[in-house]
């Protein structure tokens, strides 16, 4: 069963786990669980997907409960009407806060209309962050005697395909567990030293104006169990919010 964060008549939120993507893709043919069915199964009835997380990401999956709800969703997340809020674990000690606007080239999937000339140009991003907590390790990674991690909050004021992920190494503090755009060595010492293999990146809270009340509508998502035990054990609790705590 999928945690449901959020319903009413026309919406629906889900705690979208790590691993799972949120529809069918041709990037990955092979896998069978998608959060898009599930829910649907779950509930009885369509759904209608307003934004994508990457497979690895967890938090907040804000679906609409018919196509024209789904659509309106889309819609402002298109126009940058929607505030979210991530908490990662990066490689190294990024400044206390600072904002990343760097134009990310537009990546293509499968959902794009088949036929149509999609550019590719660099579009505008911007990303906001904030360090909450950092630490030190005494292992040895690349060739660094001890290895710096720090975790971070980030706002993405564009909404670009993988732009935390992108942008995050755009300034020399990957992500770890990011299998494309961090670094192999450091995400196997989380994997070796911590246990910890997976994407360490979560989208915790959505704030939006609800399409049909008018009435602001923000949407939490706890750390999951493992990425939240993680971060109990390279001793950030204090840094991280009471409302994103798993209960």
């Amino acid at each position: 069963m999928l945690p449901i964060l959020y319903e009413d008549d026309q919406l629906i939120a889900i705690h979208k786990p790590t691993n799972l993507l949120v529809h069918r893709t041709v990037l990955d043919k092979h896998e069978r669980r998608f959060a898009l069915q599930m829910l649907r199964e779950q509930i009885g009835q369509r759904v209608y997907p307003a934004h994508r997380l990457d497979k690895g990401t967890s938090g907040v999956l804000l679906f609409g409960k018919s196509r024209d709800a789904g659509r309106e969703l889309s819609w402002r997340f298109e126009r940058q009407e929607v505030e979210k809020t991530y908490l990662a674990v990066v490689r190294g000690w990024p400044a206390a806060q600072g904002e990343i606007d760097h134009a990310l080239a537009r990546r293509v999937d499968d959902l794009e209309w088949i036929g149509e000339t999609v550019s590719t140009e660099p579009q505008p991003a911007v990303t906001r962050y904030k360090t909450l907590a950092t630490v030190e390790l005494p292992v040895a990674v690349d060739r660094y005697p001890q290895s710096r991690y720090a975790l971070v909050e980030l706002s993405p004021l564009t909404g670009r395909r993988h732009q935390l992920r992108r942008h995050m190494k755009h300034i020399a503090h990957p992500i770890i567990g990011d299998g494309t755009h961090g670094k192999g060595c450091h995400n196997r010492m989380f994997a070796d030293y911590l246990g910890s293999d997976r994407l360490l990146l979560a989208c915790v809270e959505m704030r939006l104006v609800h399409p049909f009340t008018n009435e602001p509508l923000t949407l939490t998502a706890p750390l999951a169990p493992e990425l939240a035990a993680l971060i109990y054990r390279l001793g950030w609790r204090d840094a991280v919010p009471a409302r994103f705590w798993p209960t």
